[in-house]
């Protein structure tokens, strides 16, 4: 049986940032799986769109595809908006919709690299306050597992970490590098945004991290994440489709 072709989904954004590195992180991911077909395609804003790039599949003859939302939590991009967009595939497409990339282990891997590239040491561990700073949410799935994702990252020897938002839910990010100021223990705050791309909300989380004393980069290719790109293609390519396509 042949490999299901991987299609990696994205919001998309208007920030020009947010496409290249998305397309840099699908890239890398690519490369640690030669011989497997990846593509890439946005919900907005962005070409190519998701229904163009099924189409292009269906005409070259794919007939299997992974479908991976290219989101930390599961909102309501993976819950019904990649889902519906799916259900226009052409009928000779057999689509599974992958898990989006959190929970993980990677993901609490990859926050570390950008805090550590941002001139901290896992000896300042004992002495640092992190905002895990994320876009936000309504959904209250997904605000759970950024709470639990901050208090993962804690596990790891942090001084203290909280979780922030830029938007829908709150703290705002300000907010949050305020209340680990006040914390016993804390020397220094950092923010480390919990988004995979540059744009808008990752902005306004900068914004947010000004009165911090370290702002880390967005998660954008990191090889965690590339890596879990493959896992998670892995793990639905073993498992039945989940997605009705229309015929």
């Amino acid at each position: 049986m042949s490999t299901p072709t991987l299609l990696v989904i994205a919001h998309g954004s208007r920030d020009p940032r947010h496409a290249a590195t998305v397309q840099a992180l699908v890239a890398r991911a690519a490369a640690l799986r030669p011989g497997l077909r990846v593509e890439t395609a946005f919900l907005d804003f962005n070409l190519p769109s998701v229904t163009g790039v099924l189409d292009r599949l269906a005409a070259d003859g794919v007939r299997e595809v992974v479908a991976l939302p290219l989101l930390l939590t599961r909102a309501f991009h993976a819950k019904a908006d990649i889902p519906a967009v799916l259900r226009q595939a052409p009928a000779s497409l057999r689509i599974r919709q992958a898990e989006v990339l959190g929970p993980s282990p990677l993901l609490i891997a990859a926050v570390e690299r950008r805090l550590y590239e941002a001139g901290l040491t896992p000896g300042d561990k004992s002495t640092t306050g992190v905002v895990l700073a994320s876009a936000g949410s309504t959904d209250p799935e997904a605000i759970a597992v950024i709470a639990e994702t901050a208090r993962e990252l804690r596990n790891t020897g942090w001084c203290s970490v909280r979780p922030a938002f830029a938007s829908a839910s709150l703290p705002r990010t300000d907010e949050a590098v305020r209340a680990l100021r006040a914390e016993p223990g804390v020397r220094r705050v950092a923010v480390a945004p919990y988004v995979i791309a540059p744009g808008r909300l990752p902005d306004r989380i900068a914004e947010g991290a000004a009165d911090a004393d370290l702002l880390a980069s967005v998660l954008g290719p990191s090889p965690e994440l590339a890596r879990l790109l493959v896992e998670r293609h892995e793990e639905a390519a073993l498992a039945p489709a989940r997605v009705a396509v229309a015929g």
